[in-house]
């Protein structure tokens, strides 16, 4: 028996050491890319092309070919937005009476709307201004909303299942109903319970530019006339004189039943002076060609998000947004994988993707998914996106949004059973994190999708851990390279991405939506 148990610590040993190694390797591309020189890395800026050509040099390290064309570079036309607030206002009208709100205290433009110079509309609040057919559900119904602006509380009703919370609280969804329902805006509130940025940190990044893409055929943002958001420590002001309280809205919303519709005693006048650009971009593309010619066409996508939202407002002194954990970490684990992938001949064909503008709406990714950068005649069959999967502590679960969707939940089950993992569901409907991240634009292309993340144990220190990371660290200056990391943590989940992208890959059968799942109406 002594041998054997000398055997397994020199195994267990030489695995702590391979961990290691693997952590430290995946460290060294956080660290370059969320060094302060890159400057939070911007769409569009130098410090992004800077990151874009070290992914690619990257990705040629580890034996990738461009995935069409001769460059790994694929470039993305943006069109920018930026607010100018000392030439702008937004002015409350009730009885007669004209107040001033106080940008960038109780109110902010939101430039992701293409803002009209000028706009006066009377508003209405529309529970949570959600339409869904599906689920039998329509806050617009019996609403004069033409011409009006709507005031909402973010969110959607507990019942209803978090696929279709998730896709009909999307940007786009939700001003196309407003949109056909006559709205020319909306006002949204956050219910403070589910709000992942406080609002004073949301202010510190109001005067950055919003984004859309060049292309009209990809472009969301011309049908809304006026966006911006209310501090919800203040909203109690909207609802004077409606008979109705913000108090009573958020209890309600809490207590699971429908929220009261009714028109507000108040009109908006806004006026919008923006300064307008253009910008290019890159995603990053490189692609392991594989080995069957009967399945080489069918490509596995596997995706991060390379851009952070530059410099902002400064915390403690620090201006400089550096995004290691969103996203260095996942175009670090994209690099890994690649490197790891050197040696293997899957028989589909596997894509590294990074793209930008993530934070700018899905951007980069909804133009690759519209235009893959792909040998003629490939399709992509199924999409693995990491953002911010946050290797905190020892890693004991996978967090997989979307799992319940389609067959890959059966891949992953494969692989965490042979690494000896759990699987852990989206306990959140309410965030929508399913629908806010670079998934989604291949979702919404027919892609089986999935998004993974290291979890954890409801009600567990680990839980705790991620929230107070979420309600600290998200979108703030402190997301750089002085905070804790389990190194392990990451060399596991990488090792995750590797075995689910091969088992993918390798698999007879092509991924496809499960039959009751809502994203099979977006197949091809």
């Amino acid at each position: 028996m002594r041998p054997r148990f000398l055997c397994l610590l020199a195994a267990a040993a030489t695995l702590a050491s391979f961990s290691s190694t693997a952590g430290r390797q995946w460290w060294a591309h956080v660290e370059f890319l969320a060094s302060d020189a890159m400057e939070g890395r911007a769409a569009g800026s130098p410090a992004h092309q800077r990151a874009a050509e070290y992914v690619a040099g990257q990705f040629r390290s580890a034996g990738l070919k461009p995935g069409s064309g001769n460059s790994f570079l694929q470039p993305v036309n943006l069109l920018s937005r930026t607010i100018l607030e000392a030439e702008s206002h937004i002015v409350l009208v009730r009885n007669g009476k004209r107040e001033t709100l106080a940008l960038g205290k109780e109110i902010m433009f939101s430039t992701r709307v293409d803002l009209a110079p000028q706009v006066t509309a009377p508003a209405v609040f529309a529970g949570h201004g959600l339409r869904i057919s599906d689920a039998g559900h329509d806050d617009l119904a019996g609403l004069d909303l033409k011409g009006k602006v709507v005031v909402y509380l973010s969110g959607a009703p507990k019942h209803i299942s978090g696929p279709l919370q998730a896709h009909f609280s999307s940007a786009g969804e939700r001003s196309r109903a407003l949109h056909q329902a006559g709205a020319v805006g909306v006002l949204p509130i956050s219910n403070p319970k589910n709000a992942d940025i406080p609002w004073p940190r949301s202010l510190l990044t109001r005067l950055q530019p919003s984004m859309s893409l060049a292309d009209p055929a990809l472009d969301h943002s011309q049908l809304l006339r006026f966006s911006a958001s209310f501090d919800p420590s203040r909203a109690e002001k909207l609802f004077e004189g409606s008979g109705h309280s913000f108090k009573e809205l958020l209890a309600i919303a809490d207590s699971g039943k429908p929220l009261p519709r009714f028109p507000l005693p108040f009109s908006i006048e806004a006026r919008a002076k923006l300064d307008r650009g253009k910008l290019l971009s890159h995603n990053v593309a490189g692609l392991l060609t594989g080995s069957d010619p009967k399945l080489r066409r069918e490509v596995v996508v596997l995706s991060a998000h390379l851009d952070h939202i530059g410099r902002g407002g400064e915390i403690n002194g620090d201006g400089i947004y550096n995004g290691a954990m969103d996203n260095a970490s996942g175009i670090a684990t994209l690099i890994e994988v690649a490197r790891a992938f050197k040696h293997l001949r899957p028989r589909r064909s596997i894509a590294f993707v990074a793209v930008t503008a993530e934070e700018r709406g899905l951007l980069g990714s909804r133009y690759f998914a519209a235009h893959p950068a792909l040998p003629p005649g490939s399709s992509m069959v199924a999409n693995i996106n990491f953002d911010m999967f946050l290797p905190l502590h020892p890693m004991k679960s996978v967090l997989a949004l979307g799992m319940e969707e389609s067959t890959l939940k059966h891949h992953l089950e494969t692989v965490t059973q042979k690494l000896k993992l759990k699987m852990q569901r989206d306990d959140e409907p309410q965030r929508n994190r399913f629908i806010r991240s670079d998934q989604y634009s291949f979702i919404l292309r027919g892609v089986p999708a999935l998004a993974l993340k290291v979890g954890y144990d409801p009600g567990s220190a680990e839980e705790k851990l991620h929230k107070d990371w979420v309600r600290t660290r998200y979108h703030a200056p402190s997301d750089d390279l002085n905070q804790p990391v389990d190194l392990e943590a990451a060399a596991a989940f990488n090792r995750v991405i590797q075995e689910l992208a091969l088992e993918i890959a390798n698999a007879p059968q092509t991924p496809r939506w499960n039959d009751t799942s809502f994203f099979r109406r977006f197949a091809r």
